[in-house]
C-alpha cells in the first residue's frame, strides 16, 4: 500500500500544481497537459489497488460480508476505465 500512498501524494501535488496553474492564469495547454498527468496519477492508483488486492478481496472480506465474486470484482475494475 505504500507505492499506492506515494502515487495518491504525487497525484494530491500535482493537482495544486493545476489549482495554481489557473488561479495564475497559465496556458490552457499547459494546464490540460498538468491535469492529464493527474488523471493518470489517479487511475494507476486504483489499478495498483485492485491488481495487489485482487485475490484477497476474492478471499477474504469484510467480517460479515461474503467473498467478492469475480462479476463483481471485474465491475469494480471497469470502473477505473
Amino acid at each position: 500500500m505504500s507505492a499506492v500512498l506515494n502515487r495518491l501524494r504525487r497525484a494530491q501535488g500535482q493537482l495544486a500544481g493545476v489549482i495554481a496553474m489557473i488561479e495564475a492564469g497559465r496556458d490552457c495547454k499547459d494546464v490540460v497537459t498538468q491535469l492529464a498527468a493527474v488523471s493518470r496519477a489517479l487511475d494507476r492508483a486504483g489499478f495498483k489497488i485492485v491488481a495487489s488486492g485482487m485475490r484477497q478481496c476474492l478471499a477474504h472480506s469484510e467480517a460479515d460480508a461474503p467473498p467478492m465474486t469475480e462479476e463483481e470484482l471485474e465491475k469494480l475494475f471497469l470502473a477505473l476505465a
